[in-house]
């Protein structure tokens, strides 16, 4: 049984917490008009949602939303920036008992771990065994269910304050795409009456999604015995040399998900031969341990960088936006074979680059 812990709520609500919560949050976001709003009054910000948390009167804000369509159509939430700014006090205190029961092989969102190790990982696997399960879940971050995460967050944590915060963020989640889905035991209305959904968006949820399918990644490791075995979000893969031994996890992957009325996608999971190319957090692997960045991907990138250039001629974007934003998808391009693609984007295309040791580029765009 995990030690669940008291105490917590003064570390998460003092003034000091919440002032290095803000300075954590305004990172990249400066320019933006409730971060800027915030900060140009912080003191007198921090001291209102001080006295707000401990006096129990602090309730979340509204969320806005906006509609992103690639790689897939999805919703992205943000939360008020005084909201976010809560989200990293919790966070920086609760995040971390957590984290002392995540197993090894679980990699998003969590310091040290991150996408490319993610690749690596599954690279090693790959070239160890003869197949791989690949799983996704139906709609992960919408069919969260409230009530299950809610007791998977009192496995650690007991204080009544903390987890009075945890419940009104979790209750403040906005509506998300409906996944009417029945489970065994439900009645006709049970899709309807339990809440469902987190705002993709929120470090918050970030967090809660790894508590969430904490419990799946024991369960491959300690009941399944599965050796090869990583997770990233809902993305993850289970390796074997014998094929009936991964349709056997399937199937009580399957069962163990219904439990906390989770689905597998019907279409993103299958069993494969690790032989075979994959695509896997945004590469194509290929094997001789070759990777190479998706058309789509590519592509997507080009429009953002057509739409950074039209930004700049019209004066809305600073040019240390861009080059962070360049450099950003230039250190994500190098781990895979894309010299002469970037060459081509950046050499040929709408910008003259200065080009550093290290492949960054520092970037001067073009009078129109």
């Amino acid at each position: 049984m995990p030690r669940r812990h008291d105490d917590l709520y003064a570390r998460i609500a003092a003034f000091g917490a919440l002032r290095e919560a803000a300075l954590a949050a305004v990172r990249g976001k400066r320019r933006k008009p409730g971060a800027a709003a915030f900060m140009a009054n912080l003191e007198h910000e921090l001291l209102r949602l001080e006295r707000e948390l401990l006096d129990g009167s602090y309730r979340p804000g509204g969320y806005s939303t906006f509609e992103v369509r690639e790689p897939n159509r999805r919703f992205i939430s943000a939360a008020p920036f005084r909201d976010r700014v809560v989200h990293h006090a919790l966070c920086a205190v609760v995040a971390p008992l957590f984290e002392r029961g995540f197993i090894d092989g679980s990699f998003a969102n969590r310091e040290g771990k991150g996408t490319h190790r993610a690749i690596a990982r599954f690279e090693r696997f790959r070239d160890r065994y003869r197949c791989v399960l690949r799983c996704d879940i139906h709609r992960y971050f919408p069919a969260i269910d409230h009530a299950v995460l809610k007791a998977d967050l009192r496995r650690r944590v007991r204080c009544t304050q903390t987890l009075a915060l945890l419940d009104a963020i979790v209750d403040g989640s906005n509506p998300q795409e409906p996944v009417d889905a029945y489970f065994p035991g439900d009645d006709l209305f049970a899709p309807y009456a339990r809440r469902r959904g987190l705002p993709l968006g929120n470090l918050t949820s970030q967090f809660f999604a790894n508590v969430y399918l904490d419990p799946l990644d024991h369960y491959a490791k300690e009941v399944l015995g599965a050796r090869g075995y990583l997770r990233y979000v809902d993305d993850f893969a289970l390796f074997h040399d014998d094929v009936r031994v991964l349709e056997a996890w399937r199937e009580r992957i399957a069962a163990f998900l219904e439990k906390r009325r989770l689905l597998l996608h019907a279409r993103k999971t299958h069993i494969a031969a690790t032989g075979e190319p994959a695509r896997f957090l945004g590469f194509e692997l290929l094997p001789g341990g070759r990777r190479r960045l998706p058309e789509d991907n590519v592509r997507r990138f080009r429009n953002r960088l057509r739409g950074l250039r039209d930004r700049w001629r019209h004066g809305s974007v600073e040019q240390s936006e861009i080059l962070c934003r360049v450099n950003a998808w230039i250190a994500h391009a190098r781990h895979a074979d894309t010299e002469r693609l970037r060459h081509a984007l950046f050499r040929g295309g709408w910008f003259d680059p200065l080009w550093g040791d290290d492949g960054s580029a520092a970037l001067a765009p073009r009078a129109a």
